[in-house]
């Protein structure tokens, strides 16, 4: 079913293609809403696990044409087709119509087991509100959502009323706890119990002087108004990882969580803003206007077009500053890419410019000194736990009541001019030992024995050291043995995505105090906190 020269074999949401799917066991059908570099990173990572666990892309919804199309010829297998779609509304619109004919007892196309969500985070609470009666299981990018009452709203639509178990399979975009490095740092924690109990733990999230600039500066993140404070957008899977390593239990243990006591942070805009602009750029607000540019790290020519473009990367972050960048180096004229890509990074905004036209909109050519920025370039989270032993048994020693919940303290720090790109690293002080880790290894000491033990983790490759593909299989997993009748949704939730729609709002909920903390310069006590902001709000 191609379509005029595009050659891909898909049909457009709005005709009545019907989609062709192989003969015997029946693929597992996926939406991906977003065909951005989330989106294509998780379409990477469904192809990636479907040796093990049949799936297919069956459609796309994405409002930039040249994206949904370049999606699209990525994900098509031979024999199938993919529905696209302008907008998520289109397929709302397609697939209540389809559902309401099969209540009248038509035939209609196969519909869709599961959708990923990867737009804007500010969308995602509209998104999975109107999707979640459609009966679909649901994987969301994060964060969840930009406020807090927006995750509680979509906490409870995902959730029938009086139960505390969600009717579909849901999934978080919170890929470190699927990488092999962190799968194997919780085990040696929480079940080789390598170092003992663990009473401190240094993580730092290097997020790359560049990576910042493009990103939460000149990029879609760089305005809290607009977006969210970037340890929510930035950071809120390293604040998820602490947490599942220190409060969520082993998936063996019935034990409750050890919930943390206290919390509070500091941070700022250190960098990013007018009173560091060189005196050689003078008024420029852009940079290939600047006097300054051939001395300024932060050339957006250089950034974009000499150290990505001009080396044979026309992938992130290029082809966010020109969605269609990828179709220009396919073309005949060797010189479009740059052109066009130029003429992209000269866009500017001025005193005249609409507000609103600012701010609906990345500035990838601005002044990374003049630019509009306001989230934190540096940030530390202090996160406290009191001891907290299980209830009294005769049965158990105070030893035994106490593992696993003794008094710790966790100390997260982001911070943006680094070599190093989101490559995590960190300690963890134990009783009986410390650990070392980088993204690579993971080295720990013995104290009784003075011997230390290097391990290696697997590196498959892909986003976050493997970590998105793990999500995928593990989502795909769960709706698998859901649909087979092999466990309830809440035990596939369980064993299989490992982590429950409660963790999710915790994770969550955790950054929203630590800003509370940051921006009001106190400690939040975090039971009371939890107490009036989420159970009773």
């Amino acid at each position: 079913m191609a379509t005029g020269t595009d050659q891909v074999p898909f049909v457009n949401g709005d005709t009545n293609g019907v989609q062709v799917t192989e003969q015997g066991t029946r693929k597992l059908n996926f939406l991906i809403i977003g065909a951005g570099s989330r989106g294509n990173a998780y379409a990477s990572a469904l192809e990636q696990c479907r040796s093990h666990y049949p799936n297919r892309i069956g459609a796309i919804a994405e409002p930039i044409a040249s994206k949904r199309k370049a999606l699209a010829r990525k994900c098509v297998q031979s024999n199938e087709s993919i529905r696209l779609f302008d907008t998520w509304q289109q397929f709302l619109e397609y697939e209540t119509a389809r559902q309401e004919k099969i209540a009248a007892h038509q035939h209609v196309p196969d519909g869709l087991d599961g959708v990923f969500v990867c737009t804007l985070d500010e969308t995602h609470v509209e998104i999975i509100t109107a999707l979640s009666p459609l009966g679909l299981h649901i994987m969301s990018e994060k964060p969840l959502a930009t406020t807090l009452n927006d995750c509680l709203k979509i906490y409870r639509c995902l959730q029938p009323p009086g139960t505390n178990t969600p009717s579909k399979v849901f999934s978080i975009g919170h890929v470190l706890r699927y990488s092999p490095h962190n799968m194997l740092l919780r085990k040696l924690l929480l079940e080789d119990d390598v170092i003992g109990d663990v009473l401190s733990i240094e993580h730092t999230e290097p997020v790359g002087w560049w990576h910042f600039a493009h990103s939460y500066v000149r990029g879609n993140w760089r305005k809290e108004s607009v977006t969210a404070a970037s340890l929510l957008t930035k950071s809120c899977h390293d604040i998820d990882l602490l947490l599942w390593l220190l409060c969520s239990p082993s998936q063996s243990s019935s034990r409750p969580p050890h919930l943390p006591s206290h919390v509070t942070s500091t941070g700022s805009l250190l960098y990013f803003k007018n009173g560091r602009k060189p005196a050689l750029a003078g008024n420029a607000t852009n940079c290939l206007s600047c006097p300054a540019e051939n001395e300024c790290l932060y050339s957006a020519r250089t950034i974009y077009l000499q150290n990505h473009l001009a080396r044979g990367n026309s992938g992130w972050p290029v082809n966010i500053v020109e969605p269609e960048i990828e179709d220009l180096v396919r073309g005949p004229d060797r010189n479009a890419p740059s052109l066009r890509l130029l003429e992209r990074l000269a866009e500017d905004y001025d005193s005249q410019t609409p507000q609103n036209k600012i701010d609906r909109r990345p500035w990838f050519g601005r002044c990374v000194y003049e630019s509009d920025n306001d989230v934190c370039d540096d940030q530390v989270v202090t996160i406290e736990w009191d001891d907290d032993p299980l209830p009294l048994d005769n049965n158990q020693s105070m030893e035994s009541r106490i593992k696993g919940r003794g008094a710790k303290i966790a100390t997260f720090h982001m911070v943006a001019p680094t070599e190093k790109q989101c490559q995590r690293r960190g300690r963890v002080y134990g009783t009986k030992g410390e650990i070392e880790y980088d993204s690579t290894t993971i080295r720990v000491y013995d104290f009784a024995t003075k011997q230390v033990k290097v391990h290696y983790p697997p590196q498959p490759g892909g986003g976050h050291g493997g970590g998105d593909a793990g999500l995928a299989r593990q989502f795909v997993k769960a709706i698998a043995v859901v649909k087979a009748g092999e466990m309830t949704v809440a035990e596939a939730q369980k064993v299989h995505v490992g982590c429950t729609l409660e963790e999710v709002i915790r994770s969550h909920a955790m950054v929203f105090a630590a800003e509370e903390a940051r921006r009001e310069r106190k400690v939040v006590n975090w039971l009371e906190w939890w107490k009036t902001n989420v159970e009773r709000s």
